[in-house]
C-alpha cells in the first residue's frame, strides 16, 4: 500500500514538472504580445482554479461551502402558523418573524424600486456584475472610496446561506486579509449557482422573503404589516421606496427611529425610479413632497389569542419535532389545532368576569389583614421575605453588597416604577418597592379553565390564568389537590365492583389508624359541616352532597389500590399516593387530566388522551402529522352509564347552582352534571361540569396555598370555580353556531341495568344561592340543606359529632399515611 502511494506521488510530481516545462515554453522566444496574452489567460485560469479550490475546500484550506443540493433546496427560516379549528390564525412560532409570499403577491412598484436602487443590471448579469465591480475598483484606486458592488443575487447568497457566519474560512482564513477574500469568493460561487437553479423572478422573490427590514420584520410581508399595516400587494410607491431605502442600513434609515434619514433615503430611491423610467418627473416630485406616514406595530411571539394554549401546543410537539428533525420555530409549518377561537373568547370572558368579582370579595374579606396565614389562621413569618430571596434582584444585590442584609433590605424597600396587573386597566404603572410589589401581587387569586369534547378529546378552550403577560405559569397544568372532585374515581370503582348508585351506606363517625411520619396516629374523616346524620344514604345522594364519611368508607371497601388503577385508566397521568385520604383528593393532579378523566364516563367508558393538535402541514402543504383517534374502553359501559346518573344527580346537590348561570330553560335540550371540590383550608376550589357533548372544568386558588379565603362559604368550589363554567356554558349553548353541544344522553344500552339501580330517593334539597347571574356570584347563603332518608322522610339536622381528643379529623391527612385498621 505504501509503495502504491509513493508511486502515485512520483507520477504526480513528474506530471507537474512536465506541465511547468510546457508552460515556460509559452514564454521563451515569444513576441511581447503573446507573452501578455499568456499572462492574461493565466490569470483567468488561475482565478477559476482558485474558485474551484474554494468550492471543494481543497486540502481544507478554505472551509466548507454550500452544496448544490443545499442551494437548490434551502429555505429561509419561516414562522410556523397556528390555526384554530374554525380556521382563524391565533398565533405563530418563530425565531425570525417571516411569512413567505409569491412574486405576484407583491406590488410591482417594490420590484422596480429594488432593482433600480440595488442592482440596475439585474436582468443582464449572471450573479456578478462585472461592470459595477470594475467601477468600484476604479473608485477605490482613484479616490479610496470603497462602496458596495454586490448584486441582489450575491446579497441573497449572503442572507440565505450565512456565508459569513455559518461556513468557516478554513486554514487560510486565519491569515489577515484572506478571510474576507474567501467569504467574498463563496458569495460569488453561490450567486452563480443560484442563477443556474432559479430564474430572475424566483431570485427576487427569495431575496424579498429573506431580507431583514429591522424591528423583527423579516421578509417583505412582515415588513409591510409592521411599518404600514398592509399586505405587500397594497404597498404604496412611496412606502416601497422607504423599505428599499432601509436595506442599506436598517437602523440608520429606519422611519420610526430616524425619520429624517429615512425621508432623504426614500427620495433618493424615488429619483432612481424616475431615472430608470418607472416614475415620471411629475410623479416623482409629487411623491417626494409627501410626509412619511406609518402604521407601526411590531409583532412578537405572544401576539394573538390563547397564549397559554399555544405554549401547551409547543410543549406537546417538542418530542415529535425532535424525533422528526423539525425546528418548530423555523420550519414554516401550518399547525391546525382543536381550539375554537369563539369558544376561547367565551372562556376568557367568563374567567375574567368571575375572577374580577372573586378578587373584590377576597380583598373585602381580608381588608388590611395579610392573607398569607397557616392552617391556624396565624400570619406566616417572613413569607414575603422568602419570596424576595428567590428573585434575581435579591441575588444581584446580595452579590453587590457581599450578603449584607441591611443594604439588601434598604434597596428592596426603595420605591420605583413597576408594572402590575389591574382588572380594569390591564397593566398599570405604580411607584412600589420590590417588597410592596410582592405584597400587591401575591394577593391575587388565579384560575384555570378547560373545555373538551368527550367523544374526541379535542380541547376547545384553554385558559391558563387571568393575564398571560403578567403570569405565564399555566394553571391548567399546575399540580393542586382536587378535593372532592376526585370522588368520581372512588364511586366509579365501587360501581365496577357491582355496587349501584341506589345502594346505601351509613353516614357516621368512624376513625382508623394511619401512619404519619413513621408514627401510628388516629385519623377520623369528617364531613364539610362537621356533622354526621347516622342515617343510611344512597350513594347517589352521598355523591351529590359530597359526604366525606361515605367516600372514605367506600375507599376502604373497594381498596385504595383499585381506585388508583381506575383513576389512571380513566385518564389521570399523575402519580397518586395510595392512602386513605386519596378518596378525598389528597394527591396532587392537574386540571387538564381531571377534565379528560371526566370525559371517560360521558363517552360511555372510552378514554383517550387530550388532543390539542389535529394535524400539521409542512411548508409545501403536505400532511406530516395527524392526531391519533385511538381510544380504549377504560371502564365498562355499565359503569359509565351509572356514573352519568351520579353526575346528573349532582345537580340536586353541591352543583345545583350551575343552572342559575346556564339557565333552567337549557335543561329541556341538554343533560347537565357536575362535581365540586374544595381542598384543605379552601386553598383549591374546583368544579367539573358535564354535558353529553362537552365537559368543562375550572380551578380557582392562590399562587401559594396559604393564600385563600377563611371560610368555605366564600372559598368552596361552587362559589368560585362553578360560575366560570356556568358563564361559559351559557355563552356556548346560547350561540346557534354551537347547537351540536345541546344534547341528551342516549337511553341505556344495557338490558341488565334497571331504573331502580339509579332512580332512588334520599336527595338533599339545597336552596339555590341565586338564580340571577347578575348578582354577586359568591354571595353567601346560610340556609341549611334538608336531608331525606331512604323512605323520603325528612331527617333532623344533627348536631356536630364529638370526636376523641387525639383524632386527626382533617379531610386530608399526610400523603404518606397508611391505613392499618378501622375502629
Amino acid at each position: 500500500m505504501k509503495q502504491k502511494i509513493l508511486q502515485i506521488i512520483s507520477r504526480a510530481w513528474q506530471w507537474i514538472r512536465q506541465l511547468w516545462t510546457w508552460y515556460k515554453s509559452l514564454y521563451q522566444g515569444r513576441p511581447w504580445y503573446v507573452k501578455t496574452l499568456v499572462v492574461i489567460l493565466s490569470l483567468f485560469v488561475s482565478f477559476f482554479l482558485y474558485l474551484g479550490a474554494v468550492d471543494m475546500n481543497f486540502l481544507w484550506l478554505f472551509g466548507k461551502s454550500p452544496s448544490m443540493s443545499t442551494i437548490k433546496n434551502k429555505r429561509p427560516a419561516e414562522a410556523s402558523m397556528i390555526y384554530s379549528a374554525d380556521g382563524k390564525l391565533i398565533g405563530k412560532f418563530f425565531s425570525e418573524n417571516r411569512t413567505p409570499v409569491e412574486y405576484e403577491e407583491v406590488n410591482p412598484v417594490f420590484w422596480h424600486a429594488l432593482i433600480d436602487t440595488e442592482d440596475e443590471r439585474f436582468f443582464s448579469h449572471h450573479g456578478i456584475d462585472y461592470t459595477a465591480f470594475a467601477a468600484v475598483a476604479k473608485e477605490y484606486v482613484l479616490h479610496r472610496d470603497a462602496r458596495g458592488a454586490s448584486t441582489i443575487t450575491q446579497q441573497l447568497a449572503k442572507n440565505l446561506f450565512r456565508t459569513r457566519s455559518e461556513y468557516s474560512t478554513g486554514l487560510l482564513g486565519n491569515i489577515p486579509g484572506l478571510k474576507m477574500l474567501i467569504m467574498k469568493s463563496k458569495e460569488w460561487i453561490t450567486a452563480y449557482k443560484l442563477e443556474y437553479f432559479f430564474d430572475k423572478k424566483e431570485i427576487l422573490t427569495r431575496y424579498a422573503n429573506t431580507v431583514d427590514f429591522g424591528s423583527n420584520a423579516f421578509g417583505i410581508k412582515t415588513a409591510c404589516k409592521t411599518y404600514f399595516g398592509c399586505a405587500p400587494k397594497d404597498l404604496k410607491t412611496e412606502n416601497a421606496a422607504i423599505l428599499v431605502g432601509m436595506l442599506k442600513a436598517t437602523t440608520y434609515y429606519n422611519p420610526l427611529i430616524n425619520p429624517e434619514n429615512a425621508l432623504k433615503r426614500r427620495n433618493i430611491v424615488l429619483d432612481l425610479m424616475q431615472k430608470h423610467g418607472h416614475l415620471s418627473k411629475a410623479e416623482c416630485d409629487s411623491l417626494k413632497q409627501l410626509e412619511i406616514k406609518l402604521d407601526y406595530s411590531v409583532e412578537n411571539a405572544y401576539d394573538g389569542q390563547a397564549n397559554y394554549f399555544r405554549e401547551a401546543v409547543a410543549n406537546e410537539l417538542k418530542d415529535w419535532c425532535h424525533d422528526n428533525g423539525i425546528d418548530l420555530y423555523t420550519a414554516g409549518l401550518r399547525i391546525e389545532t382543536t381550539l375554537d377561537s369563539r369558544m376561547q373568547k367565551y372562556a376568557e370572558d367568563a374567567a375574567r368576569k368571575q375572577m374580577k368579582q372573586v378578587q373584590q370579595t377576597f380583598n373585602s374579606h381580608w381588608g388590611s389583614t395579610n392573607p398569607w396565614q397557616d392552617a391556624h389562621h396565624q400570619e406566616i413569618p417572613n413569607f414575603i421575605e422568602d419570596i424576595a430571596k428567590r428573585l434575581p434582584v435579591y441575588k444581584y444585590l446580595s452579590k453587590k453588597f457581599d450578603g449584607d442584609e441591611d443594604s439588601i433590605r434598604f434597596y428592596l424597600n426603595q420605591p420605583h416604577t413597576v408594572k402590575v396587573f389591574d382588572y380594569d386597566k390591564g397593566q398599570v404603572e405604580m411607584q412600589l418597592s420590590t417588597m410592596d410589589s410582592i405584597r400587591y401581587m401575591v394577593r391575587f387569586l388565579h384560575c384555570g379553565f378547560v373545555a373538551m369534547e368527550p367523544q374526541t378529546g379535542h380541547v376547545k378552550a384553554w385558559v391558563g390564568d387571568i393575564d398571560f403577560h403578567t403570569w405565564k405559569y399555566d394553571k391548567v397544568t399546575a399540580m393542586r389537590q382536587p378535593g372532592s372532585t376526585f370522588k368520581l374515581f372512588v364511586y366509579t370503582e365501587a360501581i365496577n365492583q357491582g355496587i349501584t348508585p341506589c345502594d346505601y351506606r351509613k353516614d357516621e363517625y368512624f376513625s382508623m389508624k394511619v401512619m404519619q411520619n413513621g408514627e401510628e396516629v388516629t385519623w377520623a374523616p369528617h364531613n364539610a359541616d362537621g356533622r354526621f346524620t347516622n342515617a343510611n344514604i344512597s350513594l347517589k345522594q352521598a355523591f351529590a352532597m359530597s359526604v366525606n364519611s361515605i367516600a372514605v368508607r367506600l375507599g376502604q371497601e373497594c381498596g385504595i389500590d383499585n381506585i388508583v388503577k381506575t383513576a389512571h385508566d380513566m385518564g389521570i397521568k399523575s402519580k397518586l399516593d395510595a392512602t386513605p385520604s386519596l378518596t378525598l383528593g389528597a394527591s396532587d393532579v392537574n386540571l387538564l387530566e381531571m377534565v379528560n378523566a371526566y370525559c371517560t364516563p360521558v363517552n360511555d367508558g372510552k378514554a383517550h388522551d387530550p388532543v390539542l393538535v389535529s394535524r400539521i402541514l409542512d411548508s409545501d402543504g403536505n400532511e406530516i402529522y395527524k392526531a391519533s383517534e385511538e381510544e380504549t374502553q377504560a371502564i365498562p359501559y355499565r359503569s359509565a352509564f351509572l356514573v352519568q346518573q351520579l353526575l346528573m344527580g349532582g345537580m340536586s346537590g353541591t352543583s345545583s347552582r350551575l343552572m342559575g348561570f346556564v339557565g333552567y330553560d337549557k335543561a329541556a335540550s341538554t343533560d347537565f352534571g357536575g362535581k365540586t371540590g374544595t381542598s384543605n383550608n379552601h386553598s383549591d376550589a374546583w368544579f367539573i361540569g358535564t354535558t353529553p357533548r362537552l365537559v368543562v372544568g375550572a380551578w380557582v386558588g392562590g399562587e401559594y396555598r396559604s393564600i385563600h379565603f377563611r371560610t368555605g362559604m366564600l372559598g368552596q368550589g361552587n362559589r368560585t370555580a362553578l360560575p366560570i363554567c356556568g358563564y361559559f356554558l351559557k355563552s356556548v349553548l346560547d350561540d346557534p353556531a354551537f347547537k351540536q353541544y345541546r344534547a341528551k344522553f342516549e337511553p341505556c344500552k344495557d338490558a341488565t341495568i334497571t331504573p331502580d339501580m339509579y332512580n332512588c330517593g334520599g336527595y338533599f334539597r339545597e336552596e339555590v344561592d341565586s338564580t340571577d347571574v347578575a348578582n354577586d356570584s359568591i354571595d353567601v347563603d346560610d340556609t341549611p340543606a334538608q336531608l331525606l332518608d331512604e323512605f323520603g322522610n325528612p331527617l333532623p339536622r344533627p348536631s356536630k359529632t364529638p370526636e376523641p381528643d387525639n383524632a386527626d379529623n382533617t379531610a386530608n391527612p399526610p400523603h404518606n399515611a397508611e391505613a392499618l385498621k378501622e375502629e
